[in-house]
């Protein structure tokens, strides 16, 4: 994950990414894109006490340098698995069980899974091949703050929490989250992908329930 001031939501979140029950073992990466609050300090603390967490940050870019993908290329390379997870530090997961969850239901022949929380808990939406995603990637608007706290009907909008995808794949997947589709397109790709995900199939969408 890449945090920019989110000391609040470093100290409330990460713990429970750092405290998940999954046996094969995993490493929680975050890039500080120099921060100017105390996120630092929240992440010194917090390596000392987990050891699979790895910490390191992206210097001031130039302004024409893109940060986000600058700073999840630093996340990528530092990587050791061969499946990554992007995940936000303001959405944490509830419960200690969803890292192996994931791992037993996610279909491990798709190149990337969109996870999207509900009150159900977890849904899962599988895509065979990186280039049949890049939709819902390249969306502006999901930077937007309205559009992140909004919770209702996420799914059929494309509104995701968290991108799972096998690391051979994500530089692909990268470029496509960096693409800037003008208002008209924008307007043509929300309603691509509200009436694909309104008619998909449930049998590539899991719910996984809390405890």
């Amino acid at each position: 994950m890449t945090v920019y001031d989110q000391d609040y939501d470093l100290k409330e979140n990460l713990p429970a990414f750092l405290e998940q029950k999954y046996e094969p073992g995993y490493e929680v990466i975050v890039v500080d894109e120099s921060s100017n609050d105390e996120t630092p300090d929240v992440l010194k603390l917090l390596e000392n006490d987990y050891k699979h967490l790895y910490t390191t940050f992206l210097p001031t870019p130039p302004y024409y340098v893109k940060r986000k993908m600058q700073s999840l290329n630093i996340g990528l390379k530092a990587a050791k698995n061969d499946w990554v997870i992007f995940a936000n530090a303001n959405h944490k997961p509830e419960g200690d069980y969803i890292l192996q969850a994931i791992n037993d239901t996610f279909d491990a022949t798709a190149d990337v899974t969109l996870g999207y929380l509900t009150k159900k808990g977890i849904k899962l939406q599988t895509f065979v091949e990186c280039d049949d995603v890049r939709f819902h990637v390249m969306r502006k608007e999901r930077k937007l703050q309205k559009v992140r706290i909004r919770k209702r009907k996420n799914f059929r909008f494309g509104r995701y929490d968290f991108i799972i995808v096998r690391k051979s794949q994500a530089i692909q997947l990268l470029a496509y989250y960096e693409q800037r589709p003008s208002f008209w397109q924008r307007q043509g790709l929300r309603w691509r992908i509200f009436w694909k995900n309104l008619m998909s199939s449930y049998e590539r969408i899991t719910y996984l329930p809390k405890e």
